[in-house]
């Protein structure tokens, strides 16, 4: 089962503080699926206005999680490295509970069909046994700085 660190994960992903989501790839294979993880502490700044005495992780950032999760599926093929995913639709998305300061994130997620250099994926972010938030995303990675 491989695995790979926030060092490891700083050389796939092209994200950077503050938006870097994903704190550790806990398995993955390339090119068909990766399971990612985040601690979510009181420490990030969103929860100073979402919401003051009741923090809950906002639903875009879990969305932008679970992408980064799925973006190691192709970015750790030597063919992708250095290439920069961006979102192009999210459909089917659900939020199933709350996230809070203490939870710790899990995503699934499973690469469905690439054509080139756009795809689509599917994703489950659990808190324990209970399913968080799910997603179907299309994207495109992009060259290196371009479009």
């Amino acid at each position: 089962m491989p695995t790979l660190d926030i060092n490891q994960i700083m050389e796939v992903l092209p994200h950077r503080f503050p938006m870097l989501m994903v704190d550790r790839i806990v398995d993955y294979e390339t090119g068909v699926r990766s399971v990612g993880l985040k601690n979510v502490t009181m420490n990030e700044a969103h929860f100073q206005g979402h919401y003051p005495g009741q923090p809950i992780m906002p639903g875009v950032l879990m969305i932008e999680f679970m992408a980064q999760s799925g973006a190691v599926i192709l970015l750790t093929d030597p063919k992708f490295r250095g290439m920069t995913p961006v979102i192009g639709s999210i459909d089917d998305v659900r939020f199933r509970r709350p996230v809070v300061p203490g939870d710790q994130l899990i995503a699934t997620v499973t690469l469905e069909r690439l054509r080139g250099t756009i795809g689509w994926m599917k994703a489950v972010a659990t808190v324990g046994e209970e399913v968080a938030a799910e997603m179907v995303l299309t994207f495109k990675l992009l060259p290196s700085g371009g479009s």
